[in-house]
């Protein structure tokens, strides 16, 4: 009776031992962790933006978000689509160091694709959205903006690293487009590009 009872003990602690059992592997990630587990965002971004494609001035803007997003649309195929979209809602205040207009306030809606690559902290990424606000507009000038309610475009691409589970930094580049989708004749409209930077929390 005693043979059977040792017998079944020793099985027991063999199997439980790592050096018969093996070394436990580590957990792996879940498509949740891997793909970013925090699912809203909040970033400050800041960009210098120059007119562009015959502008009818010479143009210098500063552009300040302050953007939400949140996260939706996984794909996990293995594949250089590998990533997640993200829904935004950017509201915008833009000074404008050069040109007829001085200053542009606005909102903008769109879509951010992020690129994952497996184990990197470096995601690229590329957005657009489009939305409205209010510039301050002089139809009496030759080339100003023909009233203060303006559409506006805009499209980014760029590279975020994730400094830890919370927060990333992220470099890229902006386009704006400016526009009062022909209210006004003339409608010169703006086009602008430049570079932008920002910080993001994760939540």
């Amino acid at each position: 009776m005693k043979a059977p009872r040792l017998c079944f003990g020793c099985a027991v602690l063999l199997a439980c031992s790592p050096t018969f059992a093996g070394v436990g592997q580590p957990p792996v990630a879940t498509a949740t962790e891997e793909f970013n587990p925090q699912r809203f965002e909040f970033a400050i971004e800041s960009g210098f933006l120059f007119g562009a494609i015959n502008p009818p001035q010479s143009y210098e803007i500063g552009a300040e978000f302050l953007t939400a997003r949140i996260r939706w649309g996984v794909i996990q195929h293995d594949t250089w689509l590998r990533g997640y979209n993200q829904f935004y809602v950017s509201a915008m205040a833009e000074p404008i160091f050069r040109g007829i207009e001085n200053h542009y306030f606005g909102f903008n809606l769109g879509m951010r694709y992020n690129f994952v690559r497996p184990g990197s902290r470096f995601v690229p990424y590329f957005s657009g959205g489009v939305g409205a606000g209010w510039i301050h507009s002089h139809p009496e000038i030759p080339g100003g903006q023909g009233q203060d309610f303006t559409f506006n475009i805009l499209s980014a691409a760029g590279i975020s690293y994730s400094v830890n589970d919370h927060w990333k930094i992220n470099v890229g580049a902006l386009y704006q487009h400016l526009s009062n989708g022909g209210q006004t004749d003339p409608n010169p409209s703006l086009n602008l590009f430049g570079p932008q930077v920002g910080v993001t929390c994760s939540f």
